[in-house]
């Protein structure tokens, strides 16, 4: 019997209360401070941690932060609007008023209500999604929460195993992660390498690898082109893997129908023409379903000359440089100068050559990319095992009245 389970059955063996959060920890509440505001007092040598919206986290000094709050006590943080999420914090820090956290006066219980929440934070994702323009909670979501409280010699337990674990995972994903990267950019070389060598400079306009196609957003207003729909519709947020899977928002065949939209043929290949994204790549995906493209993605049915995986690989080839020379400066957003774009010279050998290439890098690319193959798909499953054991330890039998 481990020592958990020889804690459990002594101290609770008819099993545990379940409360509501609100009636066994403190609420915090933070600093009503602007995006503004925190960019003019930003300091990385503040002693003074400041939590924002989304994943915005910045330093400053005390004596600059208006009005300030500030929690000097071992605190959960619920990040409630854009990116729902718990961040568990030690030191003096401060958040932007629409959020809120919650203490204790035991540290222990304040980790462990942390890594609760953590356990069902897709619940308060879900309790988001339905909330307006940007994922948002409110504060009754967390405060009626209700949650397993073991005694607290039960609970130190919990937390021991969990960070020891949380440290190991983080160890071995940190090893795993170097390792892709690594993968990633022997592949980044031997592609250019490869695709460059076989060419015998015989290079041409990307515009010429076949037709080029932009695409369009159907009124969200019109609730039938998106209910129930079957038919993907790539956005820039699909546009993570190398080759896609689906896509996160699908239309209807009214929409198709009744819009200027146009549903695109099987292997085409596609690129991210204006996002926030192209600050630091250029995403190029292969799509072998039809599909529909939204107004900021760029679309490419090759000419018979010219493979659809030969042409996704060699524009990812050149990702690096094309982004380079054909984004546009300036701009509240990122773009490219689609007729700069469209005029980059790539090269393009005979189509037995540009098989060959293919099946090489084929390989290489499920290495680096394939979610099912690889290292990646360790990487998911370290941390799916974590979760597992996470959740199993949070589980408890309810103490009856």
């Amino acid at each position: 019997m481990s020592n958990l389970e020889q804690l459990i059955a002594e101290l609770c063996p008819d099993g545990v209360e379940y409360v509501k959060i609100k009636d066994v920890y403190t609420r915090l509440k933070g600093t009503p401070i602007t995006a503004g505001k925190m960019k003019e007092i930003e300091n990385p040598s503040g002693d003074i941690r400041i939590f924002a919206g989304g994943k915005t986290v910045i330093s400053a000094f005390e004596k600059d932060i208006p009005n300030a709050n500030i929690t000097r006590v071992p605190s959960v943080l619920v990040q409630s609007r854009g990116v729902i999420d718990a961040v568990y914090y030690e030191g003096a820090f401060t958040f932007k008023n629409e959020m809120w956290a919650y203490t204790a006066d035991d540290k222990t219980s304040v980790r462990y209500l942390f890594y609760v929440l953590k356990s069902n934070m897709h619940i308060f994702r879900d309790a988001a999604s339905g909330m307006g323009s940007l994922p948002q909670i409110s504060l009754k979501v967390t405060e009626d929460f209700i949650v397993p409280l073991p005694p607290l010699p039960v609970q130190r337990e919990i937390v021991r195993i969990l960070d020891n674990f949380t440290e190991l995972t983080a160890e071995l994903t940190a090893e795993l992660t170097a390792e892709l990267t690594a993968r990633k950019k022997q592949y980044e070389y031997y592609r250019l390498q490869i695709v460059n060598k076989a060419n015998d400079n015989n290079f041409v306009p990307i515009r010429s690898l076949g037709n080029w196609t932009g695409g369009s957003t159907p009124s969200m207003a019109e609730t039938t082109y998106w209910e129930n729909g079957t038919i993907p519709w790539v956005s820039s947020k699909d546009m993570k893997l190398t080759t896609m899977i689906d896509t996160q928002d699908h239309i209807s065949q009214k929409a198709l129908a009744e819009t200027s939209i146009k549903l695109l043929p099987k292997n085409t290949v596609a690129i991210v023409a204006r996002s926030g994204i192209l600050k630091h790549t250029l995403p190029v995906v292969y799509i072998p379903f039809e599909t529909t493209v939204n107004q900021d993605i760029k679309a490419l049915v090759t000419v018979e000359t010219v493979l659809p995986k030969y042409a996704y690989f060699v524009i990812n080839a050149f990702g690096r440089d094309i982004l380079k020379k054909t984004k546009k400066q300036g701009g509240t957003v990122d773009s490219l100068d689609v007729n700069a774009f469209m005029n980059y010279q790539v090269p393009v050998p005979p189509l037995e050559e540009q098989q060959r290439i293919v099946t090489i890098l084929d390989r290489f690319d499920a290495l680096c990319n394939d979610l099912t193959n690889g290292l990646p798909a360790e990487i998911e499953a370290r941390k799916k095992q974590y979760e597992y054991y996470r959740d199993k330890l949070l589980t408890f039998k309810e103490k009856k009245a």
